[in-house]
């Protein structure tokens, strides 16, 4: 192996699905799980919907349902890497629209982990699921990615 590859960690490329795998398992789990109570609770729909009118949205018991229901499929098809750069960019306009409503009143520290999800959503809405998915299995297609 040559020094400029090792410098480089070349080798870790050749974990790349793997980690988009386990990314996207994750990431799509932390977001189902992240609305599940809205799912399964009316009582806790409505609190969403409160806490939507308290930071200005318009239409809150429309939004958060709406909203919700977002979250909940952008988190399936991440998960299983279904027509993930599509759910990758409506992840990651979802959470530009909750910085922009609601954590930036908190500062940078607050809105870290709406960031996190919207750069995650734009890695996978580029990069696309990686050979670990379904869209490879039905689209034949790997994740695009270059390796040098």
């Amino acid at each position: 192996m040559r020094f400029a590859s090792l410098a480089r960690l070349d080798p870790l490329a050749h974990g790349t699905d793997a980690a988009l795998f386990v990314t996207r398992v994750c990431v799509g789990a932390f977001l189902v799980w992240g609305v599940w109570d809205n799912i399964t609770n009316p009582e806790d729909m409505q609190k969403f919907a409160a806490f939507l009118k308290q930071f200005g949205f318009p239409w809150p018991q429309v939004m958060a349902p709406f909203d919700v229901a977002v979250q909940f499929l952008c988190g399936l098809l991440i998960f299983a890497g279904l027509f993930t750069r599509w759910a990758g960019l409506l992840c990651a306009i979802n959470f530009v629209v909750a910085i922009a409503m609601v954590d930036r009143h908190a500062g940078l520290r607050a809105s870290f982990p709406a960031l996190s999800l919207v750069l995650i959503g734009l890695i996978l809405a580029t990069y696309g699921p990686g050979r670990l998915s379904f869209d490879a299995i039905l689209f034949r297609r790997t994740s695009g990615l270059r390796r040098s």
